[in-house]
């Protein structure tokens, strides 16, 4: 089916209200291809500043709710043709499960922040209502759309670095070096209540999990974890250092820091093989350096028209014009979008085109945390990845 025959998908949104940054990120990635609208929501956990935030973004009244369950009931009584076609979900993690589980068992399609939930149990029951129900489900690990990553992830499945020896994953933030008052994401993010069983191994660690996932294909089979809350009063970890075991026996280290004071958002994926190693970090994000063992190392960049097809179809600009973090984000919603229309038209969707983290990824990353948390807490140390 041709771009120009697909109508825009209707969308709602859950949380992402007055104030909140990645609510504003999500609706400009979602504008960015123009093949979204978001029709509906229910923008806070409180009414009134629920009701105020859809009246600044255009909403109309009857669809601008003061609870998802308002939202979703709402939704349910519109005809078939008049609904939503999918929810996103931009609140705190504690908020996730009770959405994502009412939304896709109503057959709604979803988008949801990572991580996805708090426990195994409550990924391992969204996924069965996602295969019984046949929704789409996306999990927005956004750094899986950049460009870059998609070409270092096909390189590496092509072989080009033969094979994978050892994977080092760092992801430095520094804003959580001191206790920062009034700020109500540092509040959320270290309460337990809220964030869950885990701080920074959580929050970053799992974007670099899924990094390390998208582009090696690797799997983890057992773990090492040291996770510390540095700030005094703290509950939750804010620095965690890692090692890993892959199956098939590569190894691996990750580190996931947000006290690592000056440090802004340096995530960096080194990925080492037997005939040469790939190098990208999110702060320049349309570099790709390609170090071989037999020849002089490259630096690939985004646009050029030697990359793979899959790099290619994740840029919107010509080479030198830098894309970043808002259009890696569009590019999950891309993904999204296809899978989508393709079963509108009762069809199966481009594999290049339909490139987003699924339900099983956001499962996995849950997996990894409570992994890393049991791991931390043990004097054993060296703790399995599937039990």
């Amino acid at each position: 089916m041709s771009l120009s025959l697909r109508r825009k998908l209707r969308c709602a949104m859950v949380g992402g209200g007055r104030d909140a940054f990645i609510g504003r990120v999500h609706r400009h990635a979602m504008a960015l291809d123009g093949r979204i609208e978001l029709v509906a929501g229910a923008l806070s956990s409180q009414p009134e500043k629920a009701r105020a935030s859809g009246r600044d973004l255009g909403l109309r009244d009857e669809r601008n709710h003061g609870s998802w369950q308002a939202l979703l009931a709402h939704e349910l009584l519109l005809p078939a043709d008049q609904r939503i076609d999918f929810v996103v979900i931009v609140t705190p993690n504690d908020v996730h499960y009770e959405v994502a589980k009412a939304f896709a068992d109503a057959g709604v399609h979803v988008v949801c922040d990572k991580p996805l939930v708090h426990t195994s149990e409550q990924a391992a029951e969204l996924a069965q209502i996602v295969e019984r129900r046949g929704t789409v489900f996306g999990v927005t690990y956004n750094y899986s759309g950049y460009p870059m990553v998609r070409e270092a992830r096909e390189m590496v499945r092509a072989g080009v670095i033969g094979e994978v020896r050892k994977v080092v994953v760092e992801y430095h933030q520094g804003w959580l070096a001191t206790q920062p008052a009034g700020n109500k994401q540092a509040e959320w993010r270290a309460d337990p209540a809220r964030s869950g069983a885990a701080g920074a191994i959580a929050d970053i660690g799992s974007h670099a999990e899924n990094l390390v996932a998208t582009v090696t294909g690797l799997r983890i089979e057992s773990l090492c974890a040291d996770l510390h809350a540095f700030v005094p009063g703290r509950r939750l970890d804010d620095d965690a250092s890692l090692l890993l075991r892959f199956h098939g026996g590569a190894r691996g280290v990750l580190i996931a820091s947000q006290i690592a004071a000056g440090c802004e958002n340096d995530l960096r994926l080194r990925v080492f093989g037997s005939l040469g190693t790939l190098d990208w970090r999110q702060e320049t994000p349309d570099r790709l350096v390609h170090a071989r063992i037999d020849g002089p190392r490259q630096i690939l960049t985004r646009g050029s028209p030697w990359l793979s097809e899959a790099a290619q179809r994740a840029c919107r600009t010509p080479a030198g014009h830098p894309e970043a973090f808002i259009e890696a984000f569009a590019n999950v919603y891309r993904g999204v979008c296809a899978d989508i229309h393709a079963r509108l038209a009762g069809s199966r969707a481009d594999p290049i085109e339909a490139d987003y983290p699924r339900i099983e990824d956001g499962a996995r990353g849950v997996r990894f945390i409570e992994k890393a948390v049991q791991s931390a807490a043990s004097a054993h140390k060296w703790t399995a990845f599937l039990d």
